[in-house]
Protein backbone atom coordinates (compact mmCIF):
# COMPACT_ATOMS: atom_id res chain seq x y z
CA UNK A 1 0.00 0.00 0.00
CA UNK A 2 1.41 3.27 -0.73
CA UNK A 3 1.98 5.61 1.77
CA UNK A 4 -0.74 8.24 0.82
CA UNK A 5 -3.35 6.08 0.95
CA UNK A 6 -1.78 4.87 4.68
CA UNK A 7 -1.64 8.26 6.00
CA UNK A 8 -4.81 9.00 4.77
CA UNK A 9 -6.84 5.44 6.18
CA UNK A 10 -4.69 5.90 9.08
CA UNK A 11 -5.87 9.34 10.23
CA UNK A 12 -9.02 9.47 8.17
CA UNK A 13 -11.42 8.63 10.73
CA UNK A 14 -10.17 11.01 13.03
CA UNK A 15 -10.35 13.88 10.48
CA UNK A 16 -14.09 12.52 9.81
CA UNK A 17 -14.50 12.36 13.19
CA UNK A 18 -13.33 15.90 13.60
CA UNK A 19 -15.29 17.43 10.96
CA UNK A 20 -18.32 15.53 11.38
CA UNK A 21 -18.44 17.27 15.24
CA UNK A 22 -17.68 20.61 13.93
CA UNK A 23 -20.69 19.95 11.63
CA UNK A 24 -23.61 18.07 12.87
CA UNK A 25 -22.28 17.15 16.63
CA UNK A 26 -20.94 14.64 19.18
CA UNK A 27 -23.38 11.82 18.09
CA UNK A 28 -23.18 12.16 14.46
CA UNK A 29 -19.27 12.33 14.50
CA UNK A 30 -19.73 9.11 16.57
CA UNK A 31 -21.47 7.22 13.66
CA UNK A 32 -19.20 9.05 11.18
CA UNK A 33 -15.95 7.65 12.91
CA UNK A 34 -17.42 4.17 13.04
CA UNK A 35 -18.04 3.94 9.43
CA UNK A 36 -15.34 5.59 8.53
CA UNK A 37 -13.19 3.08 10.74
CA UNK A 38 -14.34 -0.02 9.62
CA UNK A 39 -13.98 1.27 5.72
CA UNK A 40 -10.64 2.38 6.57
CA UNK A 41 -9.97 -0.96 7.81
CA UNK A 42 -11.63 -2.51 4.97
CA UNK A 43 -10.13 -1.09 2.67
CA UNK A 44 -6.35 -2.06 4.56
CA UNK A 45 -7.90 -5.76 4.63
CA UNK A 46 -8.18 -5.40 0.87
CA UNK A 47 -4.89 -4.10 0.12
CA UNK A 48 -2.99 -6.35 2.13
CA UNK A 49 -5.03 -9.10 3.16
CA UNK A 50 -4.33 -8.88 7.22
CA UNK A 51 -5.28 -6.54 9.59
CA UNK A 52 -2.58 -5.31 12.24
CA UNK A 53 -3.41 -5.69 16.02
CA UNK A 54 -3.54 -2.46 17.12
CA UNK A 55 -6.20 -1.38 14.59
CA UNK A 56 -8.01 -4.19 14.89
CA UNK A 57 -8.25 -3.46 18.31
CA UNK A 58 -9.19 0.18 18.23
CA UNK A 59 -12.08 -0.26 15.25
CA UNK A 60 -13.44 -3.26 18.16
CA UNK A 61 -13.82 -0.50 20.77
CA UNK A 62 -14.85 2.42 18.55
CA UNK A 63 -17.98 -0.03 17.37
CA UNK A 64 -18.40 -1.15 20.28
CA UNK A 65 -18.09 2.30 22.74
CA UNK A 66 -19.03 4.47 19.57
CA UNK A 67 -22.36 2.26 19.09
CA UNK A 68 -23.15 2.17 23.23
CA UNK A 69 -22.98 6.15 22.10
CA UNK A 70 -25.33 6.26 19.50
CA UNK A 71 -27.67 4.03 21.46
CA UNK A 72 -27.59 5.18 24.69
CA UNK A 73 -27.59 8.55 23.45
CA UNK A 74 -24.61 9.16 25.69
CA UNK A 75 -21.39 10.91 25.18
CA UNK A 76 -19.86 9.34 28.28
CA UNK A 77 -19.26 5.96 26.15
CA UNK A 78 -16.79 7.76 23.50
CA UNK A 79 -15.37 10.30 25.77
CA UNK A 80 -14.15 6.71 27.67
CA UNK A 81 -13.15 4.94 24.56
CA UNK A 82 -9.49 5.98 24.66
CA UNK A 83 -9.18 5.79 28.29
CA UNK A 84 -10.03 2.00 27.75
CA UNK A 85 -8.14 1.74 24.42
CA UNK A 86 -5.11 2.79 25.76
CA UNK A 87 -5.05 0.99 29.36
CA UNK A 88 -5.44 -2.14 27.35
CA UNK A 89 -2.60 -1.41 25.18
CA UNK A 90 -0.39 -0.61 28.04
CA UNK A 91 -1.90 -3.50 30.05
CA UNK A 92 -0.70 -5.93 26.58
CA UNK A 93 2.83 -4.44 26.91
CA UNK A 94 3.20 -4.33 30.58
CA UNK A 95 2.07 -7.83 31.10
CA UNK A 96 4.58 -8.95 28.39
CA UNK A 97 7.23 -8.09 29.58
CA UNK A 98 6.17 -9.78 33.52
CA UNK A 99 6.16 -12.83 31.18
CA UNK A 100 9.11 -11.71 29.63
CA UNK A 101 8.18 -11.81 26.26
CA UNK A 102 8.25 -7.67 24.84
CA UNK A 103 5.13 -7.55 22.92
CA UNK A 104 6.15 -4.69 20.74
CA UNK A 105 8.77 -7.14 19.22
CA UNK A 106 5.49 -9.19 17.96
CA UNK A 107 3.78 -5.53 16.72
CA UNK A 108 6.79 -4.44 14.64
CA UNK A 109 9.38 -6.52 14.27
CA UNK A 110 9.10 -6.90 10.79
CA UNK A 111 9.51 -3.28 10.50
CA UNK A 112 12.58 -3.03 13.05
CA UNK A 113 15.15 -4.94 14.38
CA UNK A 114 16.73 -4.31 17.83
CA UNK A 115 18.35 -6.14 21.09
CA UNK A 116 16.06 -7.93 23.23
CA UNK A 117 16.98 -5.55 25.60
CA UNK A 118 15.98 -2.56 23.35
CA UNK A 119 12.46 -4.47 23.68
CA UNK A 120 12.02 -4.54 26.82
CA UNK A 121 12.82 -0.67 27.12
CA UNK A 122 10.36 0.33 24.34
CA UNK A 123 7.73 -1.95 25.29
CA UNK A 124 8.15 -0.46 29.23
CA UNK A 125 8.11 3.41 27.50
CA UNK A 126 5.19 2.67 25.28
CA UNK A 127 3.19 1.06 27.68
CA UNK A 128 3.85 4.05 30.22
CA UNK A 129 3.06 6.32 27.73
CA UNK A 130 0.23 4.56 26.85
CA UNK A 131 -0.76 5.03 30.76
CA UNK A 132 -0.07 8.66 30.54
CA UNK A 133 -2.40 9.39 27.88
CA UNK A 134 -5.16 7.72 29.81
CA UNK A 135 -4.89 9.17 32.45
CA UNK A 136 -4.43 12.99 30.63
CA UNK A 137 -8.03 11.53 28.72
CA UNK A 138 -9.76 11.02 31.72
CA UNK A 139 -8.89 15.17 33.11
CA UNK A 140 -9.77 16.22 30.17
CA UNK A 141 -12.60 14.66 29.08
CA UNK A 142 -14.31 14.67 33.03
CA UNK A 143 -12.93 19.10 33.47
CA UNK A 144 -13.42 20.45 30.30
CA UNK A 145 -16.25 20.83 27.47
CA UNK A 146 -16.53 18.45 25.07
CA UNK A 147 -15.15 21.14 22.02
CA UNK A 148 -12.02 20.57 24.31
CA UNK A 149 -12.20 17.75 24.61
CA UNK A 150 -12.63 16.70 21.11
CA UNK A 151 -9.62 19.26 19.56
CA UNK A 152 -7.53 17.20 22.42
CA UNK A 153 -8.46 13.74 20.84
CA UNK A 154 -8.05 14.79 17.58
CA UNK A 155 -5.40 16.84 17.81
CA UNK A 156 -3.64 16.66 21.27
CA UNK A 157 -3.15 12.71 21.58
CA UNK A 158 -2.33 12.66 17.90
CA UNK A 159 0.59 15.63 18.67
CA UNK A 160 1.61 13.67 21.93
CA UNK A 161 1.93 10.79 20.36
CA UNK A 162 4.10 11.89 17.57
CA UNK A 163 6.34 13.62 20.36
CA UNK A 164 6.81 10.40 22.26
CA UNK A 165 7.49 7.96 18.97
CA UNK A 166 10.10 10.84 17.87
CA UNK A 167 11.91 11.12 21.82
CA UNK A 168 12.08 6.89 21.08
CA UNK A 169 14.35 7.25 18.22
CA UNK A 170 17.49 7.74 20.13
CA UNK A 171 16.41 4.71 22.00
CA UNK A 172 16.14 2.74 19.30
CA UNK A 173 19.44 3.87 17.84
CA UNK A 174 20.99 2.43 21.00
CA UNK A 175 19.38 -0.94 20.77
CA UNK A 176 19.31 -1.11 17.07
CA UNK A 177 20.77 -4.50 15.48
CA UNK A 178 22.18 -4.41 11.90
CA UNK A 179 21.59 -6.56 9.39
CA UNK A 180 25.16 -8.49 9.37
CA UNK A 181 24.85 -8.73 13.10
CA UNK A 182 21.62 -10.89 12.92
CA UNK A 183 23.21 -13.14 10.57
Amino acid sequence: MNAKLRLALDLGPLLVFFLAYRFAGLLAATAALIGFTLLSLSITYLHEKRIAMMPLVSAIAVTVFGGLTLLLQDDLFIKMKPTIVNLLFASILLCGLYFKKPMLKYVLGEAITLTEKGWRVLSRNWGLFFIFLAALNEIIWRHFPTDFWVNFKVFGMFTCTMLFTASQIPLMKKYWVEEEEKK
